[in-house]
């Protein structure tokens, strides 16, 4: 009886994963989840939205939300663009479902460019930022939204908003800049980060050191109010150790700041105006992001420079480009500590 028992829990454990997979990306095709179970995110929960064209924000994302989950405990639900006919990955699309998760979001994280969500969806995430929910935006989302549907409710979010109520719409006023220009060829010019002297005691920047990233600059100058961390030091070529090109100044490329919210509460903010998917392998920028998350989720006591900040599962990923991410990928597809990224 025992030997039988024991074969019968073996069976049922090895059909429930799969089962569980499936049932996951039945109920949701945008979604994959990853669940903590032990460090100072423990009961806290993260939502992450890519969408974006260009940077992999469908890698970037799902790598460091199993870094949060499996190193801090955090619930991490990550929401991926989709094509509605296939439910592959389509990083240009607008197609989204589920974002009623911010409901119980301790963070929103997003990683988007150009996007117009459907008005349920766009709802939720306008309902997080009236409540004044933290927020950490990775490269594009300083442009996340371009609101075009005429008579849209939402159009003060999108990037180039000329109200002078909401000017530079969700990036401008809730990040600190929107999109103004490239200030770096990306694949040409790389940025090294370099530490802001005076804010160099910010729990965030605690042991982050040769920080680098392959993705080329921004242009950015944040709000006034904004606190900026490291600023970006464009060079001549794809290493770290490339000459500085002396036509470029130094620009902020990591900053915190406060939004003000409808409900009067002040928000948290990260932002970084790098991210992309190949920025993720260098070990000083993974911890730059790492550190930012815990921040803006009130867990600073927690930020120490010997963090365990180290990738979870393969992570092998694509050079960044438009129409360049991998095809036939559903987010399903990536759930689990050791499915690699991308699949």
């Amino acid at each position: 009886m025992t030997q039988r028992l024991t074969t019968w829990i073996v069976a049922i454990a090895l059909v429930a994963v799969p089962r569980l997979a499936w049932t996951q990306a039945a109920a949701n095709p945008h979604l994959v989840t990853y669940e903590g179970t032990s460090g100072p995110g423990v009961g806290r929960h993260i939502v992450f939205i890519a969408g974006d064209h260009e940077y992999r924000s469908e890698e970037t994302l799902p790598a460091l939300a199993r870094i949060l989950a499996r190193h801090y405990g955090f619930r991490c639900s990550v929401f991926i663009t989709t094509n509605p006919a296939t439910g592959f990955i389509e990083p240009g699309s607008s197609h989204m479902a589920g974002l009623d998760a911010l409901k119980t979001a301790d963070l929103l994280v997003m990683a988007a460019r150009f996007q117009e969500f459907p008005d349920a969806e766009m709802q939720h995430l306008v309902d997080y930022l009236d409540r004044g929910g933290p927020v950490v935006g990775i490269r594009t989302a300083t442009h996340a939204f371009q609101i075009q549907r005429a008579g849209s409710p939402f159009a003060k979010y999108t990037w180039n908003n000329k109200d002078p109520q909401y000017v530079g719409g969700f990036g401008r006023q809730v990040l600190g800049e929107t999109w103004v220009s490239h200030y770096g060829t990306n694949h040409e010019q790389s940025s090294r980060l370099v530490i802001e002297p005076a804010n160099a005691s910010h729990p965030i920047l605690r042991g982050v050191t040769d920080a680098w990233a392959e993705s080329g600059g921004y242009t950015a100058d944040p709000q006034a109010d904004s606190t900026v961390l490291a600023r970006g030091q464009v060079l001549n070529g794809m290493t770290p150790d490339s000459l500085a090109a002396a036509d470029k100044t130094l620009m902020p490329v990591a900053w915190t700041r406060m939004y003000h919210s409808a409900s009067g509460r002040d928000g948290r903010v990260f932002t970084t105006t790098h991210g992309a998917s190949e920025d993720l392998k260098n070990d000083g920028f993974r911890r730059l992001l790492v550190n930012g998350i815990l921040w803006a989720a009130g867990l600073e006591s927690a930020i120490a420079g010997t963090n365990d900040v180290s990738l979870v599962g393969p992570y092998h990923p694509t050079r960044y480009a438009f129409d360049g991410w991998i095809q036939g990928v559903k987010p399903s597809d990536m759930a689990g500590w050791d499915a690699a990224i991308p699949r």
